[in-house]
C-alpha cells in the first residue's frame, strides 16, 4: 500500500490550501442545530465542483453524498461530519472569527465538514484504486437533543446500510498532526435532568411561615449525590452534575419555585434506567419530607458511544502505517456525549481523534477555543487511507 499511502500524502498536501480556504469559510458563518441552510448550499456546491453525487434535504440540512469505487457492492463505508456550531460569543482577537454574532464554531465541527470534503476530494481523484462504496455524511444537530444522527437514520439516510461508519472528532490537547484511537467503549451517554421544586414562598425573615424552596433544592442536589457515591458499582463510569440553579427571590424574598438543571452520564444502559429511577424517587421524596413537592423531567439523550474492537484496531495499525507510531495515540473513556453513538448502536463504528493544539487556545464548548488547520492535511489524508485500507480488504 506504500503507493497508495505516497499518493495521498501528495494529494493532501496538494488540496491543504483550498481545504484550509473552505475551513474558513464555514468558520465564518457558523449555523446552529438544524438550521444549518447556509452551511448545506455551500457543501453541495463542494460537492457539485468535485464531481460527486449526493441527496440533500435529509432533517432540512442533512447531505449524503456517494463515490463508487471498482467492484461498488463489495462494501459501503460510511464517513460523517457534522455541521453545527453553538451559542458561544468568539474572540475576537482569533485570526479567523465568526461573522454570526454570538454563534461560534466551538466544537470544531468546521474542521470536521473541511476534513471530509478534502477526504472526498482524495477518494473521488483515487477511486480507481479501491473498490466498494462510500457515503459522505454531512449532518445537522450534533449538539441538540433528540440529535441529527437519530432523526437521520429515521428518514432513511442511510438506505444502504454501511459494514462500517467512520468518523473523527478535534481534540485541542493533542499536538497537531496525531490522531487517537480506543477500542470499545469509548463515550458516555447523556440525559438531561430538569427539576422543579415547587412550595409556598414567602418573608426571608419569617421562614417559618413558609417552605424554604432554596434550601430545599439544595437538599436534593446534596442527597442525589448518593447516586453516584452509594448506588452506582464502582466498575460502572457515572456522572452527575447540576450546572444551573435558579431561584428568583430575594435578600429577604424566598421563592415560591426553584429549577435545577443537570446531566447524568454512565456507560451502561441497565444502570442508567435504574438511575434515572432513583434520581426521581430521591428529588420527589426529599421535597416531600421537607413540605413541598419537585417536579422531575428527564430527557432521555445520547446512548454511550461504542467502537467496534476489530475495526478500530485495523484503523489504528492503517493510522500507524500512514503516520508512524509516535503519532498515533491511545485514547481514554471520556465523559462527553456524542450523538455518534446512535450510530455506533446499530453499525460497527470507528470513532477517532485528531489533534488540533494551537497555543493560547482554550478546550472545546469555549469562547477562546481555536484549531490549527495545518492539521487539516492529517486528518484529510489518514481518512483517506482508513477508508481505502478498510474498503480494499
Amino acid at each position: 500500500m506504500d503507493h497508495i499511502i505516497n499518493k495521498i500524502k501528495k494529494l493532501s498536501h496538494n488540496y491543504l490550501e483550498g481545504i484550509k480556504a473552505i475551513r474558513t469559510h464555514l468558520h465564518q458563518y457558523p449555523e446552529l442545530s438544524f438550521e444549518e441552510f447556509e452551511t448545506s448550499k455551500f457543501i453541495q456546491k463542494q460537492l457539485e465542483s468535485y464531481g460527486i453525487s449526493y441527496k440533500s434535504g435529509f432533517v432540512k440540512t442533512g447531505i449524503v453524498g456517494k463515490i463508487e469505487g471498482k467492484n461498488p457492492n463489495k462494501k459501503v463505508l460510511a464517513l460523517r461530519a457534522d455541521m453545527d456550531a453553538l451559542p458561544v460569543h468568539e474572540n475576537e482577537d482569533h485570526t479567523i472569527c465568526s461573522k454570526n454574532d454570538g454563534i461560534m464554531h466551538a466544537c470544531g465541527h468546521d474542521m470536521h465538514m473541511a476534513s471530509l470534503l478534502g477526504t472526498a476530494k482524495i477518494l473521488n481523484q483515487l477511486k480507481n484504486e479501491w473498490e466498494g462504496t462510500v457515503l459522505l455524511i454531512f449532518q445537522p444537530g450534533e449538539e441538540l437533543l433528540p440529535g441529527g444522527a437519530r432523526m437521520m437514520m429515521a428518514e432513511g439516510a442511510l438506505t444502504t446500510e454501511p459494514d462500517l461508519i467512520m468518523a473523527q472528532h478535534v481534540l485541542p490537547d493533542m499536538e497537531s498532526g496525531h490522531v487517537g484511537f480506543r477500542e470499545g467503549m469509548y463515550m458516555a451517554s447523556g440525559d438531561e435532568i430538569y427539576l422543579n421544586v415547587k412550595g409556598k414562598g414567602g418573608h426571608g425573615a419569617m421562614p417559618h411561615k413558609c417552605d424554604d424552596t432554596v434550601l430545599i433544592a439544595s437538599h436534593i442536589v446534596v442527597a442525589l449525590q448518593q447516586i453516584v457515591s452509594r448506588h452506582a458499582d464502582i466498575r460502572i463510569p457515572t456522572v452527575l452534575t447540576f450546572g444551573k440553579m435558579i431561584a428568583e427571590g430575594a435578600t429577604n424574598i424566598i421563592p415560591s419555585e426553584v429549577k435545577l438543571e443537570g446531566t447524568f452520564r454512565t456507560m451502561n444502559e441497565e444502570w442508567r434506567t435504574k438511575a434515572k429511577q432513583l434520581i426521581t424517587d430521591i428529588a420527589q421524596n426529599t421535597a416531600k419530607g421537607m413540605g413541598a413537592k419537585c417536579e422531575v423531567d428527564i430527557k432521555h439523550g445520547y446512548p454511550f458511544l461504542v467502537n467496534d474492537i476489530n475495526y478500530t484496531r485495523s484503523s489504528k495499525s492503517a493510522a500507524i502505517a500512514y503516520l508512524d507510531h509516535d503519532k498515533v495515540e491511545d485514547m481514554d473513556i471520556r465523559m462527553t456525549t456524542e450523538d455518534f453513538g446512535f450510530y455506533s448502536q446499530k453499525y460497527p463504528s470507528c470513532f477517532y481523534r485528531f489533534g488540533v493544539k494551537k497555543d493560547k487556545s482554550d478546550g472545546l464548548h469555549t469562547s477562546s477555543f481555536e484549531a490549527d488547520d495545518m492539521s487539516l492535511e492529517t486528518s484529510m489524508g489518514t481518512m483517506a487511507y482508513l477508508a481505502i485500507d478498510f474498503l480494499n480488504k
